[in-house]
């Protein structure tokens, strides 16, 4: 399994051409207290760079970007009931959602985890 980063703070992980996405602990380091999620239907299809969900915090509210093409598959409802488990564990249980990979030379585009790392660091 490979994690790919984009400079909108999502973080893609893909496994046999599913892609699970979610926002990186910088980016809800960022945000404070999670107090609402929003993520799209099942069999809703994204564009790159399309919004594929809002997170509400009790600072501000911000888009969540598609970092690739694809068909979603399934959304992490848990996280309409307890949008707190995304400052619990961006970067694991708190993902976002599933979509199947529509445009695997997307990826390219992407960060790995190092360039990413440099990248918040120039921020």
């Amino acid at each position: 399994m490979t994690t790919y980063y984009s400079k909108d703070h999502e973080w893609i992980s893909v496994d046999g051409g599913i892609a699970t996405i979610g926002i990186t602990s910088y980016a809800q380091e960022q945000l404070g207290d999670v107090v609402y999620v929003e993520l799209p239907d099942a069999g809703t299809e994204l564009a790159q760079g399309d919004e594929a969900g809002v997170v509400e915090s009790v600072k501000a509210a911000s888009e969540v970007y598609a970092p690739i093409d694809g068909e979603v598959v399934e959304a992490n409802e848990a996280l309409s009931d307890e949008p707190g488990k995304v400052n619990e564990d961006p970067e694991g249980a708190a993902w976002f959602l599933k979509m199947k990979v529509g445009n695997e030379s997307q990826l390219a585009e992407l960060l790995d985890e190092a360039g990413y790392k440099a990248f918040v660091e120039s921020l």
